[in-house]
């Protein structure tokens, strides 16, 4: 049988209220909002937090609206939410194709897109989007507002910027005029982590590529980007040939581990083709 260690528990009235529960329980206290990393890990007791400070209250952090030319994507907002936004997946068809393979109907009901970024999985389908994205994260402590760039949020596996006494409130995504963007996943069944993804963003002016942004997932990419292969990409006009190259250096730049989901060396080969796919189908939706 699974039981978690003794912890204690409460539930946070607002902002100030969760991060004053995180000030007095100190760095063993975790905030729970969907649960479905965190839960589990406690019933296998890889994880033993003293106290759970639960944010599910905290409307305040449901945001999803366009604010100053940025979507503002509050860490509260379900997977499912950010699915059914018509303003998110207009602006970025990326959220569709993402969260449509993120696990299953029940998770994607309950989990929080905040609680994918800060559980830190190398394998995270959120981190490669909003990396491919460009997105700026919010953190918020008692003593004020930090924004922490999404490419440099992710400090390790199961890292992040996130200190002691801090809660990560909002992602923001700049929007952008002449962009399309995708996202391509191999998984080794419906809902499971990926075997490999790709995530692209692609904004055309005057015919050639003008910004460009490449995720990736579960293939060692550091911060879950890929800036030498959107380096080849700008100046160039969207094409096959250009696309092909890119993935090929994504993959190269990438540090796959063989494991239960398959061998290195089939993942890199995941990595380029699904960087391909992924800049194509942006190439297309522009």
């Amino acid at each position: 049988m699974q039981v978690p260690a003794t912890f204690a528990y409460e539930k946070a009235g607002s902002v100030p209220h969760a991060l004053e529960l995180l000030d007095r329980y100190g760095p063993d206290a975790r905030v729970v909002a969907g649960g479905h990393s965190l839960i589990p890990m406690m019933k296998l007791r890889l994880a033993q937090p003293e106290a759970l400070i639960d944010i599910n209250g905290l409307t305040e952090l449901a945001q999803l609206a366009v604010e100053d030319g940025e979507l503002v994507i509050g860490s509260m907002v379900r997977h499912a939410e950010l699915l059914a936004s018509a303003t998110a997946t207009g602006l970025f068809p990326i959220f569709a194709d993402a969260e449509r393979v993120i696990a299953d109907p029940i998770v994607r009901n309950r989990g929080t897109v905040g609680g994918s970024l800060c559980q830190g999985d190398p394998s995270e389908d959120l981190a490669a989007v909003f990396a491919a994205l460009r997105a700026t994260a919010v953190v918020q402590a008692r003593a004020g507002v930090r924004k922490v760039p999404v490419r440099e949020f992710h400090e390790g596996p199961y890292e992040t910027a996130v200190g002691d006494g801090e809660l990560l409130i909002a992602l923001r995504v700049p929007v952008l005029d002449g962009a399309g963007s995708a996202y391509e996943k191999v998984e080794r069944r419906v809902g499971d982590w990926p075997v490999a993804a790709a995530g692209a963003v692609l904004r055309v002016d005057g015919g050639v590529i003008a910004q460009a942004g490449i995720g990736l997932t579960a293939v060692g990419a550091e911060h879950f980007c890929a800036p030498e292969a959107e380096a080849h990409l700008i100046g160039k006009p969207p094409g096959a040939e250009v696309f092909a190259e890119a993935g090929r250096i994504a993959a190269e730049h990438c540090d796959p581990h063989s494991d239960q989901r398959g061998p290195a060396d089939y993942k890199r080969h995941l990595a380029a083709e699904l960087t391909r796919r992924a800049l194509t189908r942006a190439a297309e939706r522009i």
